[in-house]
């Protein structure tokens, strides 16, 4: 029997996973031997949430693109 893939997590589920480490960090609760492994996870969790953040950014543009050349030119409305 194959292994799963492990789905990537959303935008929302890496944030939330991001500030559960950072919690964690700054007050104390990791001992040393955990942090590394924790700020690698973290590296990879930024590193997904840029990808998605520009992602969505060219999926915006494209969309704000194309309502710009469907628009109607404002010259040729008559008052």
């Amino acid at each position: 029997m194959a292994a799963k893939e492990k789905k990537a997590p959303s935008y929302t589920e890496a944030a939330d996973r991001l500030e559960e480490i950072l919690t964690k960090i700054e007050e104390g609760q990791v001992d040393i031997d955990e942090l590394s492994g924790l700020v690698e996870e973290a590296a990879g969790l930024v590193q997904l949430c840029r990808d998605k953040i520009q992602a969505a950014e060219v999926k915006v543009k494209k969309i704000t693109e194309k309502l710009e050349r469907d628009a109607p030119d404002d010259d040729s409305e008559s008052p």
